[in-house]
């Protein structure tokens, strides 16, 4: 299930945007209009008659005309949302009828106004579905505009219809070569073609006498006026109706739709069964398709607003965190120089526990260390007691888990602050110092360390390192201004053990213990602040495997850590500011916004295929523009080097979407009640300890450890 619905949900998603780029003519339209072309092959009787041509019967073709005093009003292209109800309202007003010759795309997004049509006694003819200029099509291609115009009349109004206007014609007249052809070919599917006598140009002249004058030769009185109900302005069109339908209604005209003024049979047949109901399903799956798509543009709309301030937020706060902490003079408080235990929690850690033992042993802060082993199978344990360091104990504990792992050796602890780290991470000699000086403010509970990739030389190894630099630092330093860090990294954090007392230590109820035990710190009133300076070197997976699983893990630990301290929201007092702004901004941005985020690129795929092109290229690149820019300003404080950026552009294209399905199938355990279980991460030991290095292998400037 947590494979098949991303997979689902996704499928989905892009059919509802196939659909509706097809109803909107962004798919498999052609309007193409052809130039005019010889007329010899069009009977003289075509040229020379009548605006409605029947070529449905064997023999010479009819061209007829409408009656003396008769008016047939026509409207092509809708029915438009806004014209076509003001069209109609007109003619209700004045006792008019009308023949409206609907396409398929706009009666599909449209249908009530279709219904509304057939029951105000109008009558509908095709007009096509996509609008293409049909002497341009092939013969499947006619079939397929007809036949899903009519689809799109059943499933708004239950009907069918035997009147038919092409695309881009006019009169009768103006067939040719290319043109006819298209006529006697809809005829052989039952469809009557109509034409016009004169054009809605000839409603915008004053003078009713002059338009039928115009419209009809050789005395004749009666004319097809063709109209519009959709495209552009089409105010004058209903001007043009309040004004005329009176007018000549007073000279004896009538008004009515094409069968009635020349006393055939209706156009209309009802329609039944299967037909009707596939007509009623394509228009059911448009209006999803429509009001999905249209509540999720203005979902993005929303998100890429917040998302930008978010952005200008995190870079002005980052700004003020920078100038506070790099002020010359600038203290927490009492210089710390207290002795603190530091606990590294272990399980098969046999490739990189030396590494994590030695950079600590190269401290400028006096620490005492202590290495539970939760249960190693790999001499893990033996390994650092086969070192005979001073100062460094093992605890051995069945395995349990990282927490109880971190608890055990808070028992064991005989320092007031401890420091809490992984046992694949190494530390720099100035890592501990830096990171327990925040302490010297007694309201301070727990500081937060800066966690970089040592293992940065691989793609996904740098995409890490970007993310760690670019997201995770800022967002701290953000997050530290605004008082409600949400996450103390397992990596490198220090804590008062007063107040882990407080709190109840780590906890197991969920699996993302470090951001569990922060949220609980806010709440019990502590402060949680950064210290940039406080450097740990982590290893990173190396792996899309081994990233997937550490990802997962974090993301629906954070969802149950949000969960659990839900009551934050409604807390008062001091506890209560990260309820009002943290949870929040963390439930927003790396919850629910992020599980959005995969339509901006599903958007991008749509506009890049099927346009606009140029200007969905240029809004990416705007996009990426921005994201470069804050991270090259969070390179810039973390005094990283520019060159990694490189490959931004491809971790915004790959990286990012694995990250989406990550934080999607985290949901969909949540949602249906999964349970998820610790994940071992595959160590290799690249990450060495500063410590450690041979003087030889040192360049002058190289204080970060070798990858």
């Amino acid at each position: 299930m947590r494979y098949l619905l991303p997979v689902f949900f996704l499928v989905a998603l892009l059919a509802m945007l196939m659909l509706r780029g097809y109803v909107h003519s962004e798919i498999l339209a052609d309007h193409r209009v052809r130039p005019p072309a010889a007329t010899d092959q069009v009977p003289k009787k075509v040229l020379g008659g009548g605006p409605v041509v029947d070529v449905r019967e064997e023999g010479e073709p009819k061209a007829l005309r409408v009656p003396d005093k008769k008016l047939v009003l026509t409207f092509d292209d809708g029915p438009d949302p806004v014209w076509t109800p003001k069209v109609l309202d007109k003619l209700k007003q004045h006792d008019a009828h009308a023949v409206f010759f609907v396409t398929g795309t706009m009666a599909s997004r449209h249908p009530e106004l279709v219904e509304r049509m057939v029951r105000e006694g109008h009558e509908i003819g095709l007009h096509t579905f996509n609008h293409p200029d049909l002497s341009l099509q092939s013969d499947s291609r006619i079939d397929r505009e007809l036949s899903q115009n009519q689809m799109a009349l059943a499933g708004a109004a239950g009907i069918r219809t035997s009147l038919f206007r092409p695309p881009y014609s006019s009169f009768s007249d103006a067939l040719d070569n290319k043109s006819w052809p298209v006529t006697q070919y809809v005829a052989d599917r039952g469809y009557i073609t109509v034409f016009n006598d004169t054009d809605s140009e000839d409603w915008k002249r004053p003078g009713a006498d002059a338009i039928i004058k115009r419209a009809t030769p050789k005395g004749v009185k009666g004319a097809i006026v063709l109209m519009h109900d959709s495209g552009g302005d089409r105010s004058q069109t209903v001007a043009a109706l309040d004004r005329f339908l009176p007018q000549m209604k007073a000279k004896g005209y009538s008004f009515d739709h094409l069968t009635g003024a020349l006393g055939a049979p209706s156009a209309h047949t009802e329609v039944t069964g299967a037909e009707l109901w596939k007509g009623k399903a394509w228009v059911a799956a448009v209006a999803v398709s429509e009001n999905t798509t249209s509540v999720l543009v203005a979902g993005l709309a929303v998100i890429g607003v917040l998302v930008f301030l978010r952005f200008g937020l995190m870079l002005l706060l980052s700004f003020a965190h920078a100038r506070k902490v790099r002020k010359a003079g600038f203290r927490w408080g009492r210089p710390v120089t207290e002795p603190v235990s530091v606990l590294v929690p272990a399980y098969n850690e046999r490739e990189c526990i030396a590494n994590t033992v030695n950079s600590l042993m190269t401290s400028d802060h006096p620490i005492e260390i202590i290495v539970i082993d939760d249960g190693s199978t790999d001499g893990t344990a033996d390994i650092v007691e086969a070192m005979r360091l001073p100062n460094v104990r093992v605890v051995r504990q069945p395995n349990s888990g990282k927490p109880a792992a971190l608890n055990n050796g808070i028992r064991h602890a005989r320092y007031d602050i401890v420091v809490m780290m992984d046992g694949d991470t190494v530390f720099e000699p100035a890592t501990v110092g830096e990171l327990v000086q925040p302490f010297g403010d007694m309201r301070v509970g727990a500081v937060a360390g800066n966690a970089k990739v040592g293992n940065r030389d691989s793609l996904i190894g740098a995409w890490q390192h970007i993310e760690y630099v670019m997201g995770f630092n800022l967002d701290r330093r953000m997050y530290e201004v605004l008082g409600c860090m949400p996450t103390i990294p397992g990596a490198v954090g220090a804590f008062r053990r007063q107040a882990l007392e407080r709190v109840g230590g780590m906890s197991e109820d969920t699996l993302a213990e470090d951001t569990d035990i922060t949220m609980a710190m806010h709440r019990d009133g502590w402060r949680v602040v950064y210290a940039e300076k406080a450097r740990a070197w982590t290893e990173a997976p190396e792996t899309v495997q081994q990233l997937w699983s550490q990802r997962y893990r974090w993301s629906y630990g954070t969802m149950q850590a949000i969960w659990k301290h839900r009551r934050a929201l409604i807390e008062r007092g001091s506890s209560g500011r990260f309820g009002r702004v943290g949870l929040p901004l963390v439930s927003l941005f790396m919850v629910l916004f992020p599980l959005l985020a995969p339509l901006i690129d599903v958007f991008l795929l749509y506009g890049l295929v099927f346009g606009p092109t140029q200007k969905t290229i240029m809004a990416w690149l705007g996009v990426l523009a921005i994201q470069a820019l804050c991270a090259a300003y969070a390179f810039r404080l973390d005094r990283e080097r520019m060159v990694h950026l490189i490959s931004l552009p491809l971790q915004q294209i790959l990286y990012r979407q694995l990250m989406y399905v990550v934080l999607l199938q985290s949901w969909i355990t949540a949602l249906t009640g999964g349970r998820l279980r610790w994940q071992k991460l595959r160590r290799t030991g690249v990450v060495e300890a500063p410590g450690a290095i041979p003087p030889q292998r040192r360049s002058s400037d190289e204080r970060r450890p070798v990858g």
